[in-house]
């Protein structure tokens, strides 16, 4: 069967699976602490990812509690960063409580080469770290107040230079964190317009869906 992959809103998420029985007929769930997965009398089969792991199934609960734990509004801390650009937020839910955006210009690369690109590459490689620890002092400033609520800490951008900035050792709480979530966000540069659309994607619950082909 081909698969496609879904991104659902906790809102829409008991509207969708309702549509998907009523598609493809009477479903049974398998829930455990990753995902939940639907099968339905066609042999269709909608596996949905938790969001924010583990789930702890409950059976006296519509798909074993899965409705009410990704419908729950959590305190996330999101930080993004791209070298040159950062942004770190606080959400309640969707919605945005506290926030910092910057950026610290670093260069592009260059075709340059023998000494010239040595020299351009000891001074790209000082204006990325200046960047990070500006963005690692933002993300004190912004996260850490809230770090003993925070359910959880998603990151965004790019990935090897958000890892670089939770290295601070004043974030270690909000790298332990980070870990634990495991939500990485591809995002454009860091501006506030993206940091506030992040939750569209950090609360949303991925289903990869697996329907029998038609007969023509």
């Amino acid at each position: 069967m081909p698969e496609r992959l879904l991104s659902i809103p906790p809102e829409r998420l008991e509207a969708w699976l309702t549509g998907f029985a009523r598609r493809h007929g009477a479903t049974t769930h398998r829930a455990g602490p990753e995902a939940v997965v639907v099968t339905a009398a066609d042999g269709a089969v909608a596996s949905c990812a938790v969001p924010f792991p583990p789930l702890r199934p409950d059976e006296t609960e519509a798909y074993g509690g899965l409705l009410a734990h990704a419908a729950r509004d959590r305190w996330v801390g999101v930080l993004l960063v791209r070298r040159g650009g950062y942004a770190a937020g606080v959400f309640d839910g969707a919605r945005l409580v506290a926030s910092k955006v910057g950026s610290r210009h670093v260069q592009g690369r260059t075709a340059a080469g023998g000494q010239s690109q040595q020299r351009f590459a000891r001074r790209r490689e000082k204006q990325a770290r200046e960047a990070f620890e500006a963005a690692a002092d933002v993300a004190a400033r912004v996260l850490l107040p809230h770090a003993g609520e925070l359910d959880a800490v998603v990151t965004g951008g790019d990935r090897s230079a958000a890892d670089h900035v939770l290295a601070d050792r004043r974030l270690a709480a909000l790298a332990a964190l980070a870990a634990a979530t495991r939500q990485h966000l591809a995002v454009p540069d860091p501006k506030l317009a993206v940091l506030r659309a992040t939750p569209e994607a950090f609360r949303a619950i991925r289903i990869t869906l697996s329907e029998p082909d038609v007969a023509p």
